[in-house]
């Protein structure tokens, strides 16, 4: 417990004694301020007492040392001298201060989401713009192995592996905006230079630095949703649109680069960083929107406005030495993938799910091409159904938010569930998924028009944006403010796999042929159908077992008996 103790300051708390319907509780609505926004004057500060309290989670360690070192003398300890908190005024959000960003305009709301998802965007449609200019690329630089002309489209996910374990872990210490900004300046910067690349070893690492760029966008926006929307209805709906943009980007990656290449390799690269340029003006005007972080920002106005330095807010009172960093903030990822069930055979199944869409960039060839004689253009196009598939999964999650609206409504038993809320969409999500590759396999044969194995592309959508949707909210849900390192954990290995399997693809489908190998995909999907079933039945019993989910547990306990006091 203690490094979650170093890492949970007051204000990421949240009050547990909302009376709304449905509404579970996150930390960061207990950040309650002496300060309103509009009357900055009416300031109050809490007396040290309280904050001493407030604050001994992250100071037990040292305290401890303290109160155990012979140099201290009793009267040292007594008068607080290795106490940060001591002299030191904590300020806190009020209730319903405009500034908590749970508590900003929906139009507000709304226009973070939407530049967030714009950068996921950006950073998914260029995961996949190599996949479509493979035979430019290949003639321009004389390179012809097909294992390296995979690589400017896999190393780009290698990106995605290194970059959330930096981005979502910081985000949680520095706020979401300036990670955002620093990470999307990589993405533009190195997708001018792989449009620019001398050779094909340069394409190569360039391709790589933007994809360190463009993953801090996957290993954020869901942190952003959670720091916007506390209440799992409004959340769950952000995390699908996010999780749409997620799908539609590697979908329009194949065709743009398909058509576009034909004028210059170096277009495929171009049209990234111009769809990038179209963004920044969003992003520099996007908000913070990390209550901590706006909360610091307005302690450090107020000490230059009062002159009165011993105004703080709590999250800088909390250790940021590079120790602490590396040893806590940057680890926190693989921890969670290692000790926690619930993000380790989350981070299985979608890995999983990822790679075969990315083994589609290799598979597709050897299909629609090999098969049916499509150019790069027409090929990119036979990714579209994937699009059509995940809108109807989309559709499919909102219903079932009304279904499940109305049935706590009713104060239905099954729909006081923790795991009913989000994991029934992941257990239907698994047999389309395992249709599709079926489908994709037995159908593709000269003697079938080509609509069918391309219309096979609409249960894959389907089968994969609602295990993403649910699977990832239910992490979301499960983990609150650290949900950031979780989505970076789940990040990495789905990244991981995506990076590696689709160098298999090809001899894979040589060896098999295009029916077995695609069937063989399939069973394998079906072994892995069974994770959303037990975490709906074991699910609750894991949760009480988690370091992280007992540690918040615990903190929001703490807040109901003190409100109630």
């Amino acid at each position: 417990m203690a490094d979650l103790q170093k890492t949970y300051s007051l204000e990421q708390q949240r009050l547990s004694n909302e009376q709304e319907l449905n509404v579970q509780t996150t930390p960061h609505s207990l950040i309650r301020s002496t300060t309103q926004e509009s009357k900055v004057h009416s300031l109050r500060i809490r007396s040290d007492e309280e904050d001493v309290e407030a604050q001994i989670d992250q100071e037990k360690e040292d305290e401890l040392k303290e109160s155990t070192s012979p140099t201290v003398s009793p009267a040292g300890s007594a008068n607080g001298s290795h106490d940060p908190t001591h002299g030191k005024k904590i300020i806190r959000f009020d209730d319903g201060d405009p500034a908590q960003p749970n508590n900003w305009s929906q139009k507000r709301k709304i226009y973070a989401i939407f530049v967030a998802i714009m950068t996921v965007m950006n950073s998914t449609v260029s995961s996949s713009l190599a996949a479509g200019a493979t035979a430019p690329i290949s003639e321009h630089f004389g390179e012809y192995d097909e294992y390296r002309l995979i690589l400017p489209t896999s190393i780009y996910l290698v990106g995605y592996t290194c970059g959330p374990l930096v981005w979502g872990p910081l985000s949680e210490s520095f706020g979401r905006k300036w990670p955002m900004i620093a990470s999307f300046a990589m993405l533009t910067i190195f997708s001018i230079a792989s449009a620019l690349s001398p050779n094909f070893a340069a394409l190569v690492v360039f391709r790589w630095l933007v994809g360190v760029g463009g993953s801090c966008a996957l290993a954020v926006v869901g942190g952003i949703c959670a720091d916007v929307y506390h209440d799992p209805q409004s959340r769950g709906r952000s995390m699908a649109y996010f999780m749409a943009a997620t799908t539609f980007g590697p979908i329009m990656g194949p065709p743009i680069s398909g058509f576009i290449s034909k004028v210059s390799w170096g277009w495929t690269f171009w049209i990234g960083a111009i769809i990038a340029g179209v963004t920044w003006p969003l992003l520099i005007a996007f908000p913070e929107t990390y209550a901590p972080v706006i909360l610091k920002y307005r302690a450090q106005r107020l000490r230059k406005e009062t002159g009165d330095l011993s105004i703080m807010a709590p999250i800088e009172l909390e250790k940021t030495d590079i120790g602490h960093i590396i040893t806590v903030v940057l680890t926190r990822p693989f921890r969670m993938v290692v000790f926690e069930p619930l993000v380790l055979f989350t981070c299985l199944y979608l890995s999983y799910a990822y790679a075969i869409f990315y083994i589609f960039f290799q598979s597709y060839p050897i299909i629609f091409t090999g098969i049916y004689g499509f150019n790069a253009g027409e090929q990119g196009l036979a990714f579209m159904p994937i699009g059509i598939g995940a809108v109807i999964s989309a559709a499919l999650y909102l219903s079932w938010d009304k279904i499940l609206l109305r049935a706590q409504t009713l104060q239905k038993d099954w729909a006081k569930s923790e795991e009913m809320r989000r994991l029934p969409l992941a257990c239907i999500a698994g047999p389309f998924f395992v249709i599709s590759l079926f489908w994709a396999g037995w159908t593709a044969r000269t003697d079938i028009h080509w609509i069918a194995p391309v219309l096979s592309g609409i249960p894959f959508g389907i089968g994969y944006l609602c295990l993403f949707m649910a699977l990832l909210n239910y992490l979301v849900d499960a983990y609150e403010i650290f949900a950031a390192s979780a989505m970076a954990a789940a990040s990495f290995t789905r990244s991981s796999f995506g990076a590696v399997l689709p160098f298999a693809a090809r001899p894979m489908y040589r060896t098999l042929g295009v029916p077995w190998a695609c069937s063989l995909l399939g069973f394998l999907a079906v072994a892995l159908c069974g994770v959303p079933f037990a975490f709906l039945k074991f699910g609750p019993r894991i949760r009480e077992r988690s370091k992280f989910c007992q540690y918040l547990a615990q903190k929001k306990r703490e807040e109901a008996e003190s409100n109630g006091d």
